[in-house]
């Protein structure tokens, strides 16, 4: 995963410079959340590993199926994906454009994942906490993970804040066995 990262880190910054340039953060944030969810068609994916297949040709069909929002300078970019053959790699591009642009307005992208569905005011209470103790704006994603028996865990960036039963019950286990 981490290559994919390296490999995908100098075109995502070349798109965040671009779309940072035409003032236009959010437009390039959906052009290229269209496009992930494109190359990651299962069937899309077959034909741009197949190397029978011209990459021009996958990268018209990927131009076709986003149709007009893309435009011209999103149409040049993935052209410019497919002929380096790094087109697959837009759902990582994607990814990383997020958290630059995330950056760059002063938020913090979290995942909530609790045991049970959290009730708003449950939910308005951690982001409260998170914008306390990172003194940032925080956008949630809330999700529903019944293997974690009770409690939550909150991931942002790469810290992970784990309020779970699994993992308190994960943690003692290694505390007894050590």
């Amino acid at each position: 995963m981490s290559e994919l990262s390296t490999l995908a880190r100098p075109y995502a910054e070349a798109v965040f410079r671009l779309a940072q340039g035409e003032s236009d953060l959010a437009g390039w944030s959906s052009r290229l959340a269209t496009l992930a969810a494109i190359v990651s068609d299962s069937q899309l994916a077959r034909l741009n590993a197949d190397p029978a297949m011209a990459s021009d040709r996958v990268a018209a069909l990927v131009i076709d199926v986003a149709g007009a929002p893309l435009g011209a300078r999103g149409a040049n970019f993935v052209k410019v994906l497919a002929e380096n053959g790094r087109l697959s790699l837009l759902p990582v591009i994607a990814g990383q454009f997020e958290t630059l642009k995330a950056s760059a307005e002063g938020t913090l992208e979290a995942t909530i994942t609790s045991a049970q569905a959290l009730a708003q005011e449950q939910i308005d209470a951690l982001v409260a906490g998170l914008k306390a103790k990172f003194n940032r704006a925080v956008n949630v994603q809330v999700a529903v993970d019944p293997e974690l028996i009770g409690g939550a865990v909150i991931a942002i960036g790469d810290q992970v804040i784990d309020g779970s039963v699994k993992g308190r019950l994960q943690r003692m286990s290694f505390a007894l066995q050590g």
